[in-house]
């Protein structure tokens, strides 16, 4: 018994130093766990509520909690990863990414429960976190004396800023109530622009690498004006929304956003090879997000449609599905294996899509089949996205780092 305890902890030990080594080998399962279960939780478990919320309105810590909690990992995992990749400087491991993940999962807990008593606490922590994402951005920026990683660091603070006066709100949300709204549903626009820049970083060298796997050439180099359009324009809307100008002029403002988001979609036309999975998850989370901002756009300028359409349509599928794509992708190459997206992944990006368009085409086009969005459907569809992704990638975080692995090796895991 002894030994067998001792060979447990010493395989839990060993697990826990080599997720520690890089950000996302840490930080995408917790997403992606996170992703799964609180979905499950709120709406088959809790019946869309929390319980011990007392003030907050369940269905504002169900939106705060998807996006700083889900897309906050994500994002850390994302960061911690790809800075020192960009900028050759060593990467954050050991007890400062145990540290990150404290603070995020101590928020988590809290939120999960809705204990009015402890949000505070919760908000200390969430605050933190995000406060030292953008302490190592500037860091970084200041050491390499750099302005590379500079539309991180506004997009982050920004996102902090939002988070601040969300969890001001929250203290008092008698008095905040729609104060609270506004800025929890900022934060979420403001990822609109991080993914915005992520997709710009990540969508150029894959699909050079789609065109010519040498590596030897760069065939695909878009406009640099095109290519920070859609951040750039979604940066115009944060800030209308942040001094509350009129439903029309943001309601045209999101229109502009995301027309700039199906400009990339029509940037991705590369020829045959757009078929080419890695490709059609980068260009879907560019639609998704693209509608979603359409659709919010088109409902505050009069059209009969709820913006809660729009707004799950670039969360869940624009956010959801840029986050997967990043996993899968940056699973593969991070864990120096070859570009190629197995069977399993690819079908659990069908399922992230089946599950956003199940929420949302009800509300946009209600039909007798599917009058309004089936959310327990919806929340089992979204997990098993998530939870299979996972089945197929936690056996590679888990082992110590490679150096190659041909497609065909990756297809037979």
């Amino acid at each position: 018994m002894t030994m067998t305890r001792t060979a447990r902890s010493e395989t839990i030990a060993q697990t826990l130093a080599s997720l520690s080594r890089e950000g996302f080998r840490l930080f995408f399962p917790m997403a992606a766990i996170h992703a799964a279960l609180w979905p499950l939780l709120w709406v088959i478990v809790f019946n869309f509520n929390l319980p011990f919320a007392s003030s907050i309105p369940p269905g504002l810590w169900h939106m705060h909690e998807m996006i700083i909690g889900t897309f906050g990992a994500a994002l850390i995992g994302f960061i911690t990863t790809s800075v020192p990749e960009w900028t050759d400087t060593k990467r954050l491991q050991g007890n400062a990414l145990l540290a990150l993940a404290a603070l995020w999962a101590a928020a988590r807990v809290f939120g999960l429960i809705g204990v009015t008593a402890l949000d505070a606490l919760s908000a200390v922590c969430d605050i933190l976190w995000l406060g030292a994402l953008v302490a190592y951005l500037v860091s970084i920026s200041i050491e390499k004396r750099s302005t590379r990683l500079s539309a991180f660091v506004f997009w982050i603070t920004a996102l902090l800023l939002t988070e601040i006066v969300t969890r001001y709100a929250f203290l008092d949300i008698a008095t905040h109530a729609d104060l609270a709204q506004r800025a929890a549903r900022l934060s979420g626009i403001v990822f609109l622009g991080i993914l915005g820049i992520a997709l710009a970083r990540v969508t150029v060298p894959v699909t050079n690498l789609v065109l010519d796997p040498s590596e030897e050439t760069s065939p695909f180099r878009p406009h640099p004006g095109r290519l920070n359009l859609a951040p750039g324009l979604v940066g115009l809307l944060v800030l209308a929304e942040a001094l509350g100008l009129s439903d029309a002029t943001t309601g045209y403002l999101f229109v502009a956003a995301g027309a700039a988001f199906m400009d990339r979609v029509a940037e991705a036309f590369i020829g045959k090879k757009i078929i080419r999975a890695e490709i059609l998850a980068l260009v879907g989370s560019s639609a998704f997000a693209g509608l979603g901002l359409i659709l919010i756009g088109v409902a505050q300028l009069g059209a009969p449609i709820s913006d809660y359409a729009g707004l799950h349509l670039a969360f869940m599928g624009g956010l959801g599905l840029g986050v997967l794509s990043i996993f899968a992708i940056a699973g593969l190459r991070h864990t120096g294996r070859a570009l190629g997206l197995v069977r399993q992944t690819r079908f659990a990006m069908l399922l992230l899509v089946a599950a956003s368009l199940l929420r949302v085409v009800p509300e946009v086009w209600p039909t007798a089949l599917l009058p309004s969005p089936p959310y327990y459907a919806v929340s089992l569809v979204w997990a098993a996205a998530f939870l299979l992704w996972l089945k197929v990638y936690w056996p590679f975080f888990r082992e110590l780092p490679r150096t190659n692995a041909s497609s065909a090796e990756v297809e037979a895991r």
